[in-house]
């Protein structure tokens, strides 16, 4: 779907390979009575597969297939949408992106070289500015930070290792990498609509760090929280788009075979040109995450610009796709037993976890507009 060299052709039918063979849809459906969907041995080999290396500069130890990293593991997010698999792929690369760029030598040599080979999981709090809250308040006391509050909505938070989060201290909002077996850390499980993928509460109740815990530079953090919802945001379109894609070809194929007063469902006027619309907004999907793969990963000047159109787009029309997919199969599409309300709960869950469509296109309307006017 986003694979264009050859390389990225087999790295594809690699992942797809690996996905089909322990995740079909089958395994999918039981693991959603499970408490944890991780399974740290396919984990491992998922790093053996590269899927943890391709936001990591070289230099830290990471690599690419193409030269544009971000672009090899849309192809990974497209495979995980198709396959509504279970992982933590988004925040542990995110982690590991931040790790490269700002982290210390000593937290290259640990926790991020843990991260690369699959040994360890880590997870992003995600919480910019506008959205912070009371959030996590730092103290600084002789060589050490002392954390306290709370963040939602952690993705994986039970089976990672490590945090990476934002608190508020003297300096300005910092990041710090917060190990979660710490015993001042408690975890309270959420329940969320995505039936593969385990959110929680984070309680930090006086968790004294060292002050190297620090990742990247002090009062940095809402900077770096950019950069990192602009990767995550192409991670994520390309998730949805993988999820829409799956829905469309099962209606496709739905359609052809399905009749209704002896013709098939697609020989309808109204059939096609549903069809028709929902295959534009498909191609329109997988070419803006494409092009913001490819803008944010080359480092383009208007790379913040394309991952915002990338989820104002793909985030408004992928649940609605899915939706229009459920209504064509008839009374079958809403039942439990179809999958495709597996494809919906992945796409809507991706839709509004880093911020709503709305959101994005905000977003890209305060860029356009300061752009418009001059204003860096």
């Amino acid at each position: 779907m986003f694979a264009d060299t050859d390389d990225q052709q087999l790295f594809e039918s690699a992942t797809a390979r690996f996905l089909e063979s322990h995740y079909p849809i089958e395994r999918v459906r039981e693991l959603a009575d499970h408490g944890t969907t991780f399974d740290p041995v396919l984990w491992r080999r998922a790093g053996e597969l590269g899927w943890t290396t391709l936001l990591v500069p070289e230099q830290a130890g990471g690599g690419s297939i193409s030269g544009n990293g971000l672009s090899d593991l849309l192809i990974v997010a497209g495979q995980f949408g198709q396959h509504a698999s279970p992982g933590p792929l988004l925040p542990t690369n995110a982690v590991g992106a931040a790790l490269g760029r700002w982290g210390s030598p000593a937290q290259r040599a640990g926790p991020l070289k843990e991260i690369l080979a699959g040994d360890a999981v880590a997870t992003w709090a995600h919480t910019s500015a506008g959205r912070r809250g009371a959030g996590i308040a730092a103290a600084a006391a002789s060589g050490t930070v002392v954390l306290n509050g709370r963040v939602a909505n952690v993705e994986s938070a039970a089976d990672a290792r490590y945090l990476l989060l934002t608190a508020d201290g003297p300096a300005g909002p910092s990041h710090y990498l917060v190990p979660l077996d710490h015993q001042r850390v408690h975890l309270t499980a959420l329940r969320g609509v995505d039936l593969t993928r385990r959110f929680s509460q984070v309680h930090l109740d006086d968790v004294t760090l060292p002050e190297d815990s620090r990742v990247g530079a002090p009062g940095a953090a809402d900077e770096h929280d950019d950069d990192l919802l602009d990767l995550v945001a192409v991670v994520t379109a390309g998730e949805i788009t993988g999820a829409m894609r799956r829905a469309f070809d099962m209606t496709t194929e739905w359609t052809a075979n399905r009749y209704s007063f002896g013709r098939p469902l697609n020989s309808y006027q109204e059939i096609k040109h549903r069809m028709a619309d929902m295959r534009t907004q498909l191609e329109a999907s997988e070419a803006v995450a494409a092009r913001a793969g490819d803008a944010v990963g080359t480092g383009a000047p208007d790379a913040r610009s394309w991952a915002s159109a990338a989820m104002a787009y793909v985030a408004r029309y992928g649940p609605e796709l899915i939706q229009d997919c459920i209504q064509l199969h008839g009374g079958i599409g809403v039942t439990y037993d179809h999958d495709l309300h597996i494809f919906l709960r992945r796409a809507v869950l991706d839709a509004n976890l880093f911020g709503s469509h709305g959101e994005f296109a905000c977003r890209l309307g305060a860029m356009v507009a300061r752009t418009e006017a001059n204003v860096p």
